[in-house]
């Protein structure tokens, strides 16, 4: 893997403080990364690396939240293959290598009145930072299988959290855009920020679009480099004045995109 001199700068050897599951093959692991926590914006990920030499690539996990003052960083991860099985083996006071932070995370107006977030899944994590930071009133949707994570991290920063699961053992039954189409009233002026599964972002975008809401989202595509180099992650993006598109980097010029920009499928 190829990596800058600024990026090798930013490989560490960090401390695992916590490690431990918070619903099924979900886990949250604490690193102690010191200084490195005052560099993080919400939205951006980490590479974790396994310890297995035949388990080359990283892995690219969203990061979850930061405490600047203790220099730490929380994230949020699912057993998802053999690399994250042997991260959720990691018991706290042992070493992992990072490299943090990577990408490009979400923006906002420091005058921002109204924002509403949307998470699905493994795509909740990343937006609890963002709800810590922003300003005026935010509003969060979150949306699982089954069971939820996180919900009372959320509770910290807002009182407006709203659950969806699909067999409606919490919350509504159904999903974050059946609770946001049941809204009984919309606020006129609002900015979206959301990130999940990419049917899930199509269709946040395409309500937004429809409220005349900016919407943001984190996309989520399979990384080898991790640093733009492999290009092996790309999305095609849209400039919305002349209707030409250009292939970027999820990991580079994103994850974070403008969502009308994205093109969601051929026909779009």
């Amino acid at each position: 893997m190829c990596l800058t001199e600024d990026q090798w700068k930013r490989k560490k050897t960090v401390v695992i403080i916590k490690n431990e599951a918070i619903a099924k093959d979900v886990y949250e692991m604490d690193l102690q990364v010191g200084e490195t926590a005052k560099e993080i914006e919400p939205g951006q990920f980490i590479h974790l690396y396994c310890r297995q030499g035949q388990r080359l690539l990283p892995r690219p996990i969203s990061i979850c939240e930061v405490d600047e003052k203790k220099g730490r960083l929380k994230i949020v991860y699912g057993i998802v293959g053999s690399g994250t099985k042997e991260f959720a083996s990691y018991s706290p006071f042992e070493t992992i290598d990072i490299i943090a932070p990577l990408g490009k995370g979400y923006q906002w107006e420091s005058q921002e009145k109204h924002s509403i977030l949307v998470g699905g899944g493994l795509g909740v994590p990343p937006l609890l930072e963002l709800a810590k930071r922003l300003p005026g009133k935010v509003e969060v949707y979150l949306g699982f299988r089954s069971q939820p994570f996180l919900v009372e991290n959320f509770k910290k920063y807002t009182d407006f959290v709203y659950i969806a699961t699909d067999d409606g053992s919490h919350g509504t039954k159904g999903t974050v855009l059946d609770v946001l189409k049941n809204k009984s009233e919309c606020p006129e002026k609002a900015r979206v920020y959301t990130c999940g599964p990419k049917p899930m972002l199509q269709s946040i975008t395409q309500w937004a679009v429809e409220k005349g809401y900016p919407i943001q989202v984190s996309l989520e595509e399979r990384m080898a480099c991790g640093v733009g180099a492999c290009v092996g992650c790309v999305c095609k993006i849209k400039d919305l004045q002349t209707g030409e598109w250009q292939y970027q980097r999820v990991c580079k010029e994103g994850p974070v995109f403008n969502g009308k920009e994205v093109i969601w499928n051929e026909e779009s």
